[in-house]
């Protein structure tokens, strides 16, 4: 049902796109129409699946690296609660700061290689992952916290046992918002300077006027980070199964087969 649910909404979106050509009259190396792109698609799939390759390899690390990078940053601002006052500004701070006004500076620093666009991915993952998880982790149940004391646990096992389950429902909030945002790091640091990944390919069709390419590597991106997406919450849900979504989505699936 899920297949075909996405199907259609594919179909609809090619049926809006078809009717915008149309009713705007663009010329092709404008706005080309979705037979056009899939045609491209096609005929350059080599090519665009060599590129792809790359631009998910820099997605995937920089997810890795941001979400280890995050956690770790939740978890140290619930553990040193010295430190908390200071380290807080200091990521409110980050986040006023661009990142793709970083790309420059990253290229420099680590070169027109992969480690730019990872750090670019990291850079964009981190800040979600982190509010997410420290949110969640702060926001333990006191009853919880108050059992789990009267029983005897020690800091240690109220963090491991009880504050960092509590927090996986909102930890996976912020994996989702991560797979979402983390095309955009990787795609920004192929702009900047590469020569190769799907961002560059954009870049190098667009400047040859090879707009059903540019928007072929556009569509190939965009359904990479949709499949990332819903890779993410597939796993999410089966290893939180107690959360209410879950529930509600099981019944529903009872109710559909009786």
């Amino acid at each position: 049902m899920s297949v075909l649910r996405g199907l259609g909404v594919a179909a609809g979106l090619c049926a809006i796109w078809q009717l915008l050509v149309w009713v705007t009259a663009a010329p092709k190396f404008i706005l080309p129409g979705p037979l056009l792109v899939l045609d491209a698609l096609g005929s350059n799939s080599g090519l665009l699946l060599e590129h792809a390759g790359v631009t998910l390899a820099e997605i995937l690390l920089g997810l890795l690296f941001g979400v280890l990078l995050g956690l770790g940053s939740a978890l140290t601002l619930i553990w040193f609660r010295r430190l908390r006052p200071w380290l807080l500004p200091v990521l409110v701070v980050s986040q006023s700061i661009p990142v793709f006004a970083l790309a420059p500076v990253l290229m420099l620093w680590l070169g027109y290689g992969m480690a730019s666009k990872v750090a670019m991915a990291t850079l964009i993952i981190y800040f979600p992952v982190t509010a997410a998880c420290y949110d969640g982790l702060r926001h333990t149940s006191s009853g919880w916290l108050e059992l789990a004391r009267t029983l005897g646990a020690d800091r240690r096992s109220l963090l491991l046992q009880i504050r960092l389950p509590a927090a996986l429902p909102a930890l996976g909030s912020g994996l989702r918002v991560a797979a979402s945002v983390a095309p955009i790091g990787a795609v920004v640091g192929e702009w900047v300077g590469s020569s190769t990944g799907l961002g560059y390919l954009m870049l190098h069709a667009n400047a040859r006027m090879q707009v059903d390419l540019m928007f072929a590597a556009l569509l190939v991106l965009a359904v990479m980070a949709v499949g990332l997406y819903f890779l993410i919450d597939r796993l999410l849900k089966r290893l939180m199964p107690w959360q209410p979504e879950t529930l509600f989505d099981n019944d529903n699936d009872k109710e559909s087969l009786a």
